[in-house]
């Protein structure tokens, strides 16, 4: 991965969403399958809520209400949120792999019968965290776990997963590259792939990923004692979390969903290019999609989460890396008394860009279009920790 340039860009596309959503809501974020997944999570061993931290001085400094941030760094011992949605795919597809109810269950009854699935060997692509969760996951149910990962990808992130005991290797193509590879491998040797990219005939196991992912919802709401948020910011890769975001958040409130702002890396703005091109298709970005944050590097949206985000994404916003950068020292060296956060590229990138939308006087018109006031109440995600911590120090310490 590389750096795009040294300057704070953002590019913007406003979208009118589509007024049914408000009545209809989405089919994959029904109130029962939020139930059961969050019972599901609960039954994980070691599950903690991740905290909901206010930076009030922030806010204060900025001229809103609030800015309320969800720190995944503190995601059981694994510094990202993926875990989520890695832990309920594969928890499902063991399910069904004993013939038993995929639809509500616990770890513990999988656990009870984990030899008669311990065969089963899990396999996916990966920049990292999604790899690291699906190691760990594995492990936890006696199965295996094979991991693909793309050029660039650095070896503090590889060997994370290698030391959950997973097969990881480093391959010479891009994200897109490598998830198409490890679905030959999966086809080649009987393994299950588990992946968050959907396409024709691969779907059930990518709307399970992003399902999983209601549960950073689900706390975040708890936590802020059912403040309704005005904004949220989600960054997105392919789009699964930032889908399931949308999808969880118009279930819950309808006409009174908040403004959604998707965020992606300039280098790989899949999303923001399907919106400009405008015939409701989802396009790929192609090429080394170089950008530092690796969370995001990835060039071909989510055939579920596009359909979700194509009709109910208030704006569609492309970040180069300095305003990841931003972010990421904004939330390491906090003001007055707010709390200290570790957020990675891919984490802090939306912190980056809500600071540069209210302290730039340039970005007064985009302000203005998102109703930006000093009564809003804005709702981020910082999706990992230092999942690079080398790269994390550079970056922070050394203006890299």
């Amino acid at each position: 991965m590389g750096m795009i340039d040294q300057k704070e860009i953002i590019e913007c596309h406003f979208n009118e969403p589509d007024k049914n959503i408000y009545s209809n809501g989405f089919d994959i974020a029904n109130p029962e399958i939020v139930k059961a997944v969050t019972c599901f999570h609960e039954s994980l061993p070691g599950y903690i809520p991740t905290p909901l931290v206010k930076l009030s001085f922030l806010a204060k400094s900025l001229g809103v209400e609030e800015i309320s941030i969800k720190d995944e760094s503190k995601r059981f011992d694994l510094n990202a949120f993926k875990v989520l949605g890695a832990s309920y795919a594969m928890a499902r597809a063991l399910m069904k792999e004993l013939n038993f109810d995929p639809k509500k269950f616990t770890f513990e009854e999988i656990l009870l019968h984990s030899k008669r699935v311990s065969h089963l060997t899990f396999v996916t692509a990966t920049d990292g965290n999604h790899g690291r969760a699906v190691a760990w996951v594995a492990s936890k149910f006696g199965c295996k776990a094979v991991v693909f990962m793309p050029k660039g990808t650095s070896k503090p992130r590889l060997h994370a997963i290698q030391d959950l005991g997973a097969k990881a290797s480093i391959l010479d193509c891009n994200y897109d590259e490598a998830v198409d590879f490890a679905e030959q491998e999966a086809g080649k040797n009987n393994w299950a792939l588990i992946q968050d990219t959907s396409f024709p005939g691969y779907e059930e196991i990518p709307e399970n990923i992003m399902q999983g992912y209601f549960t950073l919802v689900t706390e975040a709401m708890a936590q802020g004692e059912n403040m309704h948020f005005t904004h949220v910011f989600v960054q997105a890769g392919v789009g699964s979390l930032s889908g399931a975001v949308l999808a969880h958040l118009c279930s819950l409130f309808g006409k009174s969903k908040p403004v959604f702002v998707l965020v992606e890396a300039a280098g790989a703005p899949c999303f923001y290019k399907s919106m400009e091109i405008g015939d409701g298709k989802p396009h790929t970005v192609h090429g080394d999609l170089k950008t530092i944050m690796a969370g995001l590097a990835c060039g071909k949206p989510c055939q579920i989460g596009w359909e979700i985000l194509k009709v109910g994404t208030d704006a569609f916003i492309t970040c180069s890396d300095e305003i990841a950068k931003k972010g990421m020292r904004i939330l390491g060296n906090p003001m007055g008394d707010d709390i200290r956060i570790i957020s990675g590229e891919s984490g802090a990138v939306t912190l980056g860009l809500v600071y540069n939308l209210l302290h730039e006087k340039k970005n007064k018109y985009l302000r203005n279009n998102l109703k930006i006031d000093a009564n809003s109440k804005i709702l981020l995600f910082s999706t990992e920790g230092d999942t690079d911590p080398q790269h994390y120090r550079k970056i922070v310490w050394q203006d890299e």
